[in-house]
Protein backbone atom coordinates (compact mmCIF):
# COMPACT_ATOMS: atom_id res chain seq x y z
CA UNK A 1 0.00 0.00 0.00
CA UNK A 2 0.90 3.80 -0.84
CA UNK A 3 0.97 6.19 2.47
CA UNK A 4 -2.88 7.41 1.54
CA UNK A 5 -3.47 3.34 2.47
CA UNK A 6 -4.80 2.78 -1.45
CA UNK A 7 -3.11 -0.57 -3.15
CA UNK A 8 -0.57 0.21 -5.56
CA UNK A 9 -0.92 -0.99 -8.72
CA UNK A 10 2.29 -2.90 -8.91
CA UNK A 11 1.25 -4.98 -5.90
CA UNK A 12 -2.44 -5.70 -7.77
CA UNK A 13 -0.29 -6.63 -10.68
CA UNK A 14 1.91 -8.74 -8.37
CA UNK A 15 -1.49 -10.50 -6.55
CA UNK A 16 -3.45 -10.52 -9.72
CA UNK A 17 -0.45 -12.57 -11.25
CA UNK A 18 0.08 -15.08 -7.78
CA UNK A 19 -3.72 -15.58 -8.47
CA UNK A 20 -3.71 -16.47 -11.79
CA UNK A 21 -0.50 -18.35 -11.58
CA UNK A 22 -2.91 -20.27 -8.70
CA UNK A 23 -5.63 -21.00 -10.69
CA UNK A 24 -3.53 -22.13 -13.81
CA UNK A 25 -1.15 -24.50 -12.17
CA UNK A 26 -2.82 -26.40 -9.13
CA UNK A 27 -3.12 -30.06 -9.57
CA UNK A 28 -6.73 -29.76 -10.19
CA UNK A 29 -6.26 -27.61 -12.91
CA UNK A 30 -4.17 -29.68 -14.65
CA UNK A 31 -1.01 -27.13 -14.09
CA UNK A 32 2.63 -28.32 -12.53
CA UNK A 33 2.56 -27.39 -8.97
CA UNK A 34 0.48 -27.25 -6.21
CA UNK A 35 1.99 -24.18 -4.95
CA UNK A 36 2.95 -20.67 -6.86
CA UNK A 37 6.56 -21.15 -7.94
CA UNK A 38 6.79 -17.55 -6.67
CA UNK A 39 7.40 -19.15 -3.25
CA UNK A 40 10.14 -20.55 -3.80
CA UNK A 41 13.27 -17.61 -1.87
CA UNK A 42 15.16 -18.35 -4.65
CA UNK A 43 12.76 -17.38 -7.08
CA UNK A 44 10.97 -20.33 -8.05
CA UNK A 45 8.97 -18.01 -10.53
CA UNK A 46 12.38 -18.41 -12.63
CA UNK A 47 13.90 -21.23 -11.88
CA UNK A 48 14.26 -24.55 -9.66
CA UNK A 49 15.73 -27.41 -9.23
CA UNK A 50 12.89 -29.43 -10.04
CA UNK A 51 11.48 -26.35 -12.89
CA UNK A 52 15.01 -27.43 -14.45
CA UNK A 53 16.76 -24.33 -12.73
CA UNK A 54 14.59 -22.13 -15.67
CA UNK A 55 15.59 -17.86 -15.72
CA UNK A 56 17.48 -16.54 -12.97
CA UNK A 57 17.54 -18.71 -9.94
CA UNK A 58 21.69 -19.89 -9.41
CA UNK A 59 20.31 -23.31 -8.54
CA UNK A 60 21.71 -26.72 -11.08
CA UNK A 61 19.51 -27.92 -13.18
CA UNK A 62 19.08 -31.14 -11.12
CA UNK A 63 21.05 -30.90 -8.47
CA UNK A 64 20.25 -28.75 -4.84
CA UNK A 65 19.18 -25.70 -3.74
CA UNK A 66 21.83 -23.13 -3.36
CA UNK A 67 19.90 -21.84 -0.52
CA UNK A 68 19.01 -25.50 1.13
CA UNK A 69 15.42 -25.19 -0.58
CA UNK A 70 13.83 -28.74 -0.86
CA UNK A 71 13.27 -29.61 -4.79
CA UNK A 72 10.04 -29.82 -5.33
CA UNK A 73 8.63 -32.98 -4.91
CA UNK A 74 5.47 -33.35 -7.54
CA UNK A 75 7.68 -32.45 -10.40
CA UNK A 76 8.67 -34.96 -12.72
CA UNK A 77 12.22 -34.47 -14.42
CA UNK A 78 11.12 -35.19 -17.72
CA UNK A 79 14.77 -36.27 -18.87
CA UNK A 80 15.33 -39.06 -15.98
CA UNK A 81 11.39 -40.31 -16.01
CA UNK A 82 10.63 -43.55 -17.08
CA UNK A 83 8.91 -43.46 -20.47
CA UNK A 84 5.46 -44.35 -19.50
CA UNK A 85 5.36 -41.20 -17.09
CA UNK A 86 3.66 -38.60 -18.60
CA UNK A 87 5.12 -34.95 -17.91
CA UNK A 88 3.66 -32.63 -20.16
CA UNK A 89 0.75 -30.56 -18.59
CA UNK A 90 -0.68 -30.10 -22.09
CA UNK A 91 -1.88 -33.73 -22.75
CA UNK A 92 -2.68 -34.54 -19.15
CA UNK A 93 -6.34 -35.15 -20.49
CA UNK A 94 -5.51 -38.04 -23.14
CA UNK A 95 -2.03 -39.44 -21.22
CA UNK A 96 -2.25 -42.94 -21.14
CA UNK A 97 -2.88 -43.86 -17.35
CA UNK A 98 -1.04 -46.42 -15.40
CA UNK A 99 -2.53 -48.94 -13.96
CA UNK A 100 -1.64 -49.28 -10.69
CA UNK A 101 -2.13 -52.47 -8.22
CA UNK A 102 -2.42 -51.85 -4.47
CA UNK A 103 -2.23 -55.65 -2.67
CA UNK A 104 -3.94 -55.10 1.00
CA UNK A 105 -6.01 -52.00 -0.18
CA UNK A 106 -8.25 -52.28 2.98
CA UNK A 107 -5.37 -51.90 4.96
CA UNK A 108 -3.91 -49.06 7.49
CA UNK A 109 -1.21 -48.45 4.71
CA UNK A 110 -2.91 -48.83 1.86
CA UNK A 111 -5.32 -46.16 3.25
CA UNK A 112 -3.19 -43.34 3.42
CA UNK A 113 -1.53 -44.74 0.11
CA UNK A 114 -4.11 -44.52 -1.97
CA UNK A 115 -4.95 -40.85 -1.98
CA UNK A 116 -1.66 -39.95 -2.28
CA UNK A 117 -1.06 -41.70 -5.23
CA UNK A 118 -4.11 -40.26 -6.89
CA UNK A 119 -3.39 -36.53 -5.77
CA UNK A 120 -0.01 -36.92 -8.12
CA UNK A 121 2.59 -37.24 -5.37
CA UNK A 122 3.91 -40.99 -6.98
CA UNK A 123 4.23 -40.27 -10.29
CA UNK A 124 3.63 -36.32 -10.23
CA UNK A 125 0.64 -34.28 -11.10
CA UNK A 126 0.42 -35.00 -15.26
CA UNK A 127 0.43 -38.88 -14.60
CA UNK A 128 -3.31 -40.10 -14.53
CA UNK A 129 -3.88 -43.39 -13.24
CA UNK A 130 -6.54 -45.97 -12.99
CA UNK A 131 -6.41 -48.27 -9.74
CA UNK A 132 -6.65 -51.55 -8.98
CA UNK A 133 -7.66 -52.40 -5.14
CA UNK A 134 -6.77 -56.19 -4.34
CA UNK A 135 -7.99 -57.69 -0.62
CA UNK A 136 -9.68 -60.74 0.26
CA UNK A 137 -12.95 -61.34 0.11
CA UNK A 138 -14.18 -60.65 3.48
CA UNK A 139 -12.79 -57.27 3.29
CA UNK A 140 -13.65 -55.83 -0.68
CA UNK A 141 -17.27 -54.37 0.98
CA UNK A 142 -14.90 -52.07 3.11
CA UNK A 143 -13.27 -50.99 0.17
CA UNK A 144 -16.86 -49.35 -1.27
CA UNK A 145 -16.20 -47.01 1.31
CA UNK A 146 -12.34 -46.16 0.10
CA UNK A 147 -14.31 -45.82 -3.43
CA UNK A 148 -16.63 -43.81 -2.50
CA UNK A 149 -14.20 -40.96 -0.81
CA UNK A 150 -12.20 -41.10 -4.01
CA UNK A 151 -15.18 -39.85 -5.69
CA UNK A 152 -15.74 -37.46 -2.99
CA UNK A 153 -11.96 -35.95 -3.56
CA UNK A 154 -13.18 -35.47 -7.23
CA UNK A 155 -9.31 -35.86 -8.25
CA UNK A 156 -8.50 -35.15 -11.58
CA UNK A 157 -5.79 -37.77 -11.96
CA UNK A 158 -7.90 -40.92 -11.09
CA UNK A 159 -9.25 -42.33 -14.25
CA UNK A 160 -11.34 -45.34 -12.78
CA UNK A 161 -11.07 -47.39 -9.45
CA UNK A 162 -11.75 -51.12 -9.45
CA UNK A 163 -11.51 -52.95 -6.01
CA UNK A 164 -11.18 -56.68 -6.29
CA UNK A 165 -10.44 -60.17 -4.58
CA UNK A 166 -9.82 -61.67 -8.06
CA UNK A 167 -6.03 -61.90 -8.96
CA UNK A 168 -6.82 -62.01 -12.42
CA UNK A 169 -8.65 -58.90 -12.30
CA UNK A 170 -6.72 -57.03 -10.02
CA UNK A 171 -2.98 -57.89 -12.32
CA UNK A 172 -4.20 -57.62 -15.53
CA UNK A 173 -2.51 -55.33 -17.83
CA UNK A 174 -1.06 -53.95 -14.40
CA UNK A 175 1.90 -51.23 -14.98
CA UNK A 176 2.90 -50.60 -11.38
CA UNK A 177 2.31 -53.63 -8.36
CA UNK A 178 2.67 -52.20 -5.02
CA UNK A 179 2.66 -55.55 -2.72
CA UNK A 180 1.37 -54.24 0.69
CA UNK A 181 -0.56 -57.06 1.77
CA UNK A 182 0.93 -59.90 3.95
CA UNK A 183 0.26 -62.37 6.56
CA UNK A 184 1.53 -60.24 9.86
CA UNK A 185 3.46 -61.58 12.72
CA UNK A 186 1.30 -63.21 15.64
CA UNK A 187 2.49 -63.88 19.15
CA UNK A 188 4.82 -66.76 19.75
CA UNK A 189 5.12 -67.05 16.07
CA UNK A 190 7.95 -68.56 14.64
CA UNK A 191 9.92 -66.99 11.62
CA UNK A 192 9.66 -69.91 10.03
CA UNK A 193 5.95 -69.91 10.46
CA UNK A 194 5.20 -66.21 8.99
CA UNK A 195 7.50 -67.21 6.31
CA UNK A 196 5.62 -70.28 5.34
CA UNK A 197 2.35 -68.36 5.87
CA UNK A 198 3.79 -65.25 3.51
CA UNK A 199 5.50 -67.62 1.06
CA UNK A 200 2.00 -69.34 0.02
CA UNK A 201 0.49 -65.51 -0.55
CA UNK A 202 3.48 -64.76 -2.69
CA UNK A 203 3.89 -67.68 -4.73
CA UNK A 204 0.31 -67.15 -5.78
CA UNK A 205 0.38 -63.25 -6.30
CA UNK A 206 3.89 -63.80 -8.24
CA UNK A 207 2.32 -66.64 -10.42
CA UNK A 208 -0.68 -64.03 -11.31
CA UNK A 209 2.11 -61.62 -11.98
CA UNK A 210 3.65 -63.93 -14.73
CA UNK A 211 0.28 -64.47 -16.03
CA UNK A 212 -1.33 -61.16 -16.32
CA UNK A 213 0.49 -58.13 -15.68
CA UNK A 214 2.45 -56.18 -18.31
CA UNK A 215 5.62 -57.21 -19.34
CA UNK A 216 7.07 -54.18 -18.10
CA UNK A 217 5.81 -54.15 -14.69
CA UNK A 218 7.44 -52.73 -11.85
CA UNK A 219 6.61 -54.29 -8.66
CA UNK A 220 7.84 -52.67 -5.15
CA UNK A 221 6.88 -55.53 -2.12
CA UNK A 222 5.93 -53.90 0.91
CA UNK A 223 4.76 -56.82 2.89
CA UNK A 224 7.21 -58.36 5.67
CA UNK A 225 9.39 -60.18 5.31
CA UNK A 226 9.62 -58.02 2.58
CA UNK A 227 12.71 -59.02 1.21
CA UNK A 228 11.95 -62.36 1.36
CA UNK A 229 8.26 -62.18 -0.28
CA UNK A 230 10.03 -60.20 -2.99
CA UNK A 231 12.09 -62.73 -4.07
CA UNK A 232 9.06 -65.29 -3.69
CA UNK A 233 6.86 -63.01 -6.40
CA UNK A 234 10.19 -62.56 -8.34
CA UNK A 235 10.54 -66.09 -8.56
CA UNK A 236 7.13 -67.43 -9.48
CA UNK A 237 7.58 -64.32 -12.57
CA UNK A 238 10.50 -65.73 -14.88
CA UNK A 239 9.43 -64.23 -18.15
CA UNK A 240 9.38 -60.48 -15.85
CA UNK A 241 12.82 -59.02 -15.30
CA UNK A 242 14.16 -59.27 -11.75
CA UNK A 243 15.84 -55.97 -11.79
CA UNK A 244 11.97 -55.05 -12.28
CA UNK A 245 11.38 -56.41 -8.43
CA UNK A 246 12.36 -54.28 -5.53
CA UNK A 247 11.59 -54.50 -1.94
CA UNK A 248 10.98 -51.40 0.51
CA UNK A 249 13.80 -50.24 2.50
CA UNK A 250 12.68 -46.58 1.90
CA UNK A 251 11.42 -46.22 5.65
CA UNK A 252 14.48 -47.12 7.15
CA UNK A 253 16.45 -44.79 4.81
CA UNK A 254 13.56 -42.19 6.09
CA UNK A 255 14.33 -42.68 9.53
CA UNK A 256 18.16 -42.50 9.50
CA UNK A 257 18.34 -39.40 7.80
CA UNK A 258 15.67 -37.91 10.40
CA UNK A 259 17.78 -39.49 13.41
CA UNK A 260 20.84 -37.43 12.09
CA UNK A 261 18.90 -34.48 11.47
CA UNK A 262 18.04 -34.58 14.88
CA UNK A 263 20.93 -35.35 16.42
CA UNK A 264 22.87 -32.17 14.58
CA UNK A 265 19.99 -30.06 14.55
CA UNK A 266 19.28 -29.63 11.25
CA UNK A 267 16.47 -29.38 8.43
CA UNK A 268 15.93 -33.68 7.68
CA UNK A 269 16.51 -32.56 3.60
CA UNK A 270 19.76 -31.19 4.52
CA UNK A 271 20.97 -34.94 5.25
CA UNK A 272 22.03 -36.43 2.34
CA UNK A 273 22.65 -40.46 0.80
CA UNK A 274 22.74 -42.22 4.19
CA UNK A 275 22.37 -46.27 2.90
CA UNK A 276 20.84 -48.83 4.57
CA UNK A 277 22.56 -52.33 3.64
CA UNK A 278 20.92 -55.70 3.55
CA UNK A 279 17.62 -56.81 5.02
CA UNK A 280 14.49 -54.86 6.30
CA UNK A 281 14.88 -56.50 10.02
CA UNK A 282 16.86 -55.78 12.74
CA UNK A 283 20.27 -57.27 11.40
CA UNK A 284 19.83 -54.28 8.47
CA UNK A 285 23.04 -52.18 8.58
CA UNK A 286 22.44 -47.83 8.50
CA UNK A 287 25.47 -46.24 7.01
CA UNK A 288 26.46 -42.80 7.70
CA UNK A 289 29.67 -43.15 6.41
CA UNK A 290 29.18 -41.65 3.08
CA UNK A 291 26.57 -39.19 4.22
CA UNK A 292 27.00 -35.53 4.02
CA UNK A 293 24.94 -32.32 5.35
CA UNK A 294 24.47 -29.75 3.04
CA UNK A 295 24.66 -25.88 3.77
CA UNK A 296 26.44 -26.89 8.04
CA UNK A 297 27.23 -25.43 9.39
CA UNK A 298 26.71 -22.30 7.17
CA UNK A 299 24.93 -21.78 3.57
CA UNK A 300 27.66 -23.11 1.24
CA UNK A 301 29.61 -25.69 2.93
CA UNK A 302 28.80 -29.37 3.07
CA UNK A 303 30.23 -31.42 5.85
CA UNK A 304 30.22 -34.87 6.83
CA UNK A 305 27.72 -36.49 8.50
CA UNK A 306 30.77 -38.16 10.62
CA UNK A 307 32.02 -35.09 11.27
CA UNK A 308 29.15 -33.17 11.98
CA UNK A 309 28.10 -35.67 15.06
CA UNK A 310 31.84 -36.21 15.90
CA UNK A 311 30.58 -39.45 18.37
CA UNK A 312 31.25 -42.75 17.01
CA UNK A 313 29.84 -44.78 20.18
CA UNK A 314 26.58 -42.43 19.57
CA UNK A 315 26.48 -44.00 15.83
CA UNK A 316 27.04 -47.43 16.99
CA UNK A 317 25.21 -47.65 20.05
CA UNK A 318 22.15 -45.16 19.48
CA UNK A 319 22.12 -44.44 16.05
CA UNK A 320 21.76 -48.12 14.24
CA UNK A 321 19.88 -49.48 17.01
CA UNK A 322 17.49 -47.38 16.90
CA UNK A 323 16.86 -47.37 13.14
CA UNK A 324 16.95 -51.14 13.19
CA UNK A 325 14.06 -51.02 16.23
CA UNK A 326 11.97 -48.09 15.05
CA UNK A 327 8.85 -49.91 13.85
CA UNK A 328 8.79 -51.90 16.97
CA UNK A 329 9.28 -48.32 19.09
CA UNK A 330 6.14 -47.37 17.08
CA UNK A 331 4.06 -50.61 17.88
CA UNK A 332 4.57 -50.06 21.49
CA UNK A 333 3.87 -46.21 21.48
CA UNK A 334 1.42 -46.23 18.94
CA UNK A 335 -0.30 -50.05 19.84
CA UNK A 336 -0.24 -50.48 15.76
CA UNK A 337 2.17 -50.55 13.33
CA UNK A 338 3.91 -47.55 11.19
CA UNK A 339 1.34 -46.35 8.75
CA UNK A 340 1.48 -43.06 7.38
CA UNK A 341 5.43 -42.98 7.50
CA UNK A 342 5.49 -46.38 5.07
CA UNK A 343 3.12 -45.15 3.06
CA UNK A 344 5.03 -42.07 2.61
CA UNK A 345 8.19 -44.06 2.19
CA UNK A 346 6.56 -46.10 -0.62
CA UNK A 347 5.88 -42.88 -2.65
CA UNK A 348 9.27 -41.92 -1.99
CA UNK A 349 10.59 -45.04 -3.53
CA UNK A 350 8.58 -45.32 -6.51
CA UNK A 351 9.52 -41.39 -7.29
CA UNK A 352 13.11 -41.84 -7.05
CA UNK A 353 12.56 -45.18 -9.17
CA UNK A 354 10.03 -43.85 -11.86
CA UNK A 355 10.71 -40.05 -11.93
CA UNK A 356 14.97 -40.80 -11.43
CA UNK A 357 16.97 -39.32 -8.10
CA UNK A 358 18.41 -36.13 -8.50
CA UNK A 359 22.01 -35.43 -9.70
CA UNK A 360 24.51 -36.39 -6.77
CA UNK A 361 21.29 -38.35 -4.78
CA UNK A 362 21.68 -41.89 -3.55
CA UNK A 363 18.59 -43.81 -2.04
CA UNK A 364 17.86 -47.41 -0.66
CA UNK A 365 16.29 -49.96 -2.37
CA UNK A 366 16.39 -53.71 -1.71
CA UNK A 367 17.10 -55.31 -5.37
CA UNK A 368 18.33 -59.19 -6.41
CA UNK A 369 22.32 -58.74 -6.03
CA UNK A 370 24.46 -59.17 -9.02
CA UNK A 371 27.45 -59.80 -6.59
CA UNK A 372 28.41 -56.22 -5.74
CA UNK A 373 29.62 -55.31 -2.17
CA UNK A 374 30.20 -59.57 -2.15
CA UNK A 375 26.82 -60.01 -1.41
CA UNK A 376 25.52 -63.74 -2.66
CA UNK A 377 24.03 -62.86 -6.70
CA UNK A 378 20.11 -63.32 -6.50
CA UNK A 379 19.21 -62.12 -2.56
CA UNK A 380 16.70 -59.38 -2.15
CA UNK A 381 19.53 -57.03 -0.93
CA UNK A 382 19.29 -53.43 0.23
CA UNK A 383 22.02 -51.26 -2.14
CA UNK A 384 22.59 -47.50 -2.14
CA UNK A 385 21.17 -47.17 -5.98
CA UNK A 386 20.49 -44.03 -8.48
CA UNK A 387 17.54 -44.17 -10.54
CA UNK A 388 17.03 -42.76 -14.44
CA UNK A 389 14.61 -44.06 -16.65
CA UNK A 390 13.02 -46.39 -14.76
CA UNK A 391 16.04 -48.53 -13.78
CA UNK A 392 18.29 -48.27 -10.87
CA UNK A 393 22.22 -48.39 -10.86
CA UNK A 394 23.39 -49.72 -7.48
CA UNK A 395 26.62 -47.09 -6.72
CA UNK A 396 29.39 -48.79 -7.04
CA UNK A 397 33.28 -48.32 -4.97
CA UNK A 398 32.19 -47.19 -1.82
CA UNK A 399 34.19 -47.73 1.51
CA UNK A 400 33.17 -50.13 3.65
CA UNK A 401 35.53 -50.77 6.84
CA UNK A 402 35.56 -53.67 8.98
CA UNK A 403 32.67 -52.78 11.57
CA UNK A 404 30.49 -52.15 8.42
CA UNK A 405 31.74 -55.38 6.70
CA UNK A 406 30.57 -57.04 9.57
CA UNK A 407 27.42 -55.81 9.74
CA UNK A 408 26.36 -56.12 6.18
CA UNK A 409 27.74 -60.25 6.27
CA UNK A 410 25.37 -60.34 9.56
CA UNK A 411 22.40 -59.19 7.61
CA UNK A 412 23.45 -61.23 4.27
CA UNK A 413 23.34 -64.66 6.92
CA UNK A 414 19.98 -63.93 7.64
CA UNK A 415 18.81 -63.00 4.05
CA UNK A 416 20.42 -66.72 3.15
CA UNK A 417 18.73 -68.66 5.58
CA UNK A 418 14.98 -66.91 4.67
CA UNK A 419 16.21 -67.68 1.29
CA UNK A 420 16.79 -71.32 2.20
CA UNK A 421 13.47 -71.94 4.02
CA UNK A 422 11.49 -69.63 1.12
CA UNK A 423 12.88 -72.30 -1.79
CA UNK A 424 12.07 -75.64 0.25
CA UNK A 425 8.10 -73.99 0.69
CA UNK A 426 8.35 -73.00 -3.12
CA UNK A 427 9.82 -76.33 -4.14
CA UNK A 428 12.44 -74.60 -6.06
CA UNK A 429 16.10 -75.40 -5.95
CA UNK A 430 18.72 -73.37 -5.15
Amino acid sequence: QDLSGSMSSQAQSRIQKIAGHLLAASPAAGGSCPVSRDSCPVSRASGSPAAGARGGCPCPASGSCSRGEPACPYVADSVKAWPLINSNPHVVSTAAPLRVVITGAAGQIAYSLIFMIAKGEMFGPHQPVVLHLLDIPKMVDSLKGVIMELQDCALPLVRGVVATDNLKEAFLNANVILMVGAFPRGPGMERKDLLAKNVAIFKEQGAAIEQFASRDVKVLVVGNPANTNCLAAMSMAPSIPKRNFSALTRLDHNRALAQIALKVGVPVQRVHNVVIWGNHSNTQFPDLTHAHISHYPQTGITTPASSAIGDDKWVKSTFIPDVQQRGAAVIKARKLSSAASAATAVVGHVRSWLLGTRSGEVVSMAVSSDGSYGVPEGLIYSFPVTCKDGNYTIVQGLSVDEFGKGMMGTTAKELLEERTMAFELLGLKL
